[in-house]
C-alpha cells in the first residue's frame, strides 16, 4: 500500500496550526509545543510529517536569529556540560530527569548518546530546544 499526500488534510492542518514566521517568544513557545507533540506522535501521517518539517524550519530560523548558538561545533554531551556549568547544575541534579546516576554519568561524559526522550527532558529542564542534545 502506497501512501499519498492528501493536500486537503494538509490544508486543514495548516488552517488549524496557522504556522507563520516566528517573531516573539510566545510564538516560539507555541511552535515548539506543536512540534514536540508532532515529534512524539506515533504513526504520523505524511501531512503531519510535512507540518513538522515546516515548524522545525521556522523554529530554527527564529533560534538562529534570537539565540545565537555558542554550541555550533559542540557535541550533545559538550552542550550539556556547558549548560550544566552555566546553570550551576551537578550530575546528581539530573538523576531522575534523564535516568539513574550511572546513566547520567555516562551521558554527561559522552560515553552514552542522548536519546530523544532524554533530549526532550533536558530541553524542558534547561528551557532550551531539545535539538541541542541530538
Amino acid at each position: 500500500m502506497t501512501l499519498t499526500f492528501d493536500r486537503i488534510a494538509y490544508q486543514n492542518l495548516l488552517a488549524e496550526v496557522a504556522p507563520q514566521v516566528i517573531e516573539t517568544e510566545e510564538e516560539y513557545d507555541r511552535a515548539l509545543q506543536i512540534a514536540e507533540r508532532l515529534m512524539f506522535t506515533k504513526d504520523r501521517t505524511l501531512e503531519e510529517k510535512a507540518l513538522f518539517k515546516l515548524l522545525v524550519l521556522l523554529i530554527e530560523a527564529y533560534e538562529s536569529e534570537y539565540y545565537p548558538r555558542p554550541f555550533n561545533d559542540s557535541t550533545p554531551h559538550e552542550v550539556l556540560q556547558q549548560l550544566m556549568k552555566a546553570n550551576g547544575i551537578r550530575q546528581a541534579d539530573l538523576v531522575g530527569i534523564i535516568g539513574t546516576s550511572g546513566v547520567v554519568s555516562e551521558v554527561v561524559n559522552g560515553k552514552r548518546s542522548i536519546s530523544k526522550a532524554q533530549a526532550k527532558a533536558l530541553g524542558d529542564y534547561f528551557k532550551v530546544s531539545p535539538s541541542l542534545f541530538i
